[in-house]
């Protein structure tokens, strides 16, 4: 049998030709996605790392630094994978929207988790607060603990601990005490009528100056505020450093109500009254 007959010789309906075009084709894809492989892991490596610096450089929270490298790692490996197996010539379309659809099936019933996985990102790269801020939202104050990826942990004053999800609280009212330097404290003091307009305003400014922690800029502020039904009411600010808030707000209501009550005369805390006037002709 000569040469020309070997070539032409079949095996399983291929010449020698074919099979060996197409051993050769496979090799060489196989080769191109092994290659494929390898870089795109190293460029998974490669962008995470840079992720890093990146917001480190920024001085992002180690959360968020945590949580965007492997989510940058992990999007790089996914394509990786899905060149390669394109590459070898397996049919990624079909995978992909089969894929798809249970992604939004997934989605669709862990919605409130996603919401609260979004609510937690948010509120990592923008800091609304951070560990050690005393908060109020979604009507509960207490001082952050932790802030996690799906709820935030918070202590109260009186101990207790509230674990908060990301998704209402990020798209919530948030009132963060501890961001500011200095807070103003407010009261409102009554006194009698007919007593000294003065005298009660001057009492109350030094009671003000007396404690060391009360601001003298900008200087407390003592104004007659409104006429009550029973009282004549003053306004009075005063500002602190936020560590103080609560040292002078309990000094000075102590004071008011000892200086006010008992100890000077002419001034007097008064109580809700009514006058009742009876006509003699009724």
């Amino acid at each position: 049998m000569d040469k020309e007959i070997l070539d032409k010789e079949k095996y399983f309906g291929f010449t020698q030709d074919d099979i060996w075009a197409t051993l050769t084709e496979i090799g060489l894809n196989l080769l191109i996605a092994i290659v494929i492989f390898i870089v795109g892991m190293r460029l998974a490596k490669f962008f995470s790392k840079m992720v890093v610096k990146i917001l480190e450089k920024k001085g992002s929270d180690a959360g968020l630094i945590t949580f965007m490298r492997g989510l940058v790692s992990g999007l790089v490996k996914v394509l990786t994978i899905v060149t390669v197996f394109s590459q070898v010539g397996i049919e990624m379309t079909s995978f992909i929207a089969i894929l798809g659809a249970a992604g939004l099936a997934i989605g669709m019933a862990f919605s409130g988790t996603l919401s609260n996985l979004a609510g937690g990102v948010m509120l990592l790269i923008f800091k609304p607060f951070k560990v050690g801020d005393y908060i109020q939202c979604q009507g509960e104050s207490g001082t952050v603990n932790e802030i996690q990826i799906f709820h935030t942990v918070m202590t109260t004053p009186d101990n207790k601990t509230i674990i908060i999800p990301n998704g209402p609280l990020y798209n919530g009212n948030i009132t963060n005490y501890s961001m500011q330097p200095t807070r103003r404290v407010d009261f409102t003091f009554g006194f009698g009528y007919g007593e000294d307009l003065k005298l009660a305003k001057q009492t109350v400014l030094d009671i003000l100056n007396s404690h060391p922690k009360v601001m003298q800029d900008p200087a407390p502020f003592v104004k007659l505020g409104s006429l009550g039904d029973s009282s004549v009411n003053l306004t009075v600010r005063v500002w602190s450093k936020k560590e103080d808030y609560w040292d002078i707000h309990w000094y000075v209501n102590e004071l008011i109500y000892q200086k006010f009550d008992q100890e000077i005369d002419g001034l007097s805390i008064p109580y809700p009254q009514m006058d009742v006037h009876v006509d003699g002709n009724a």
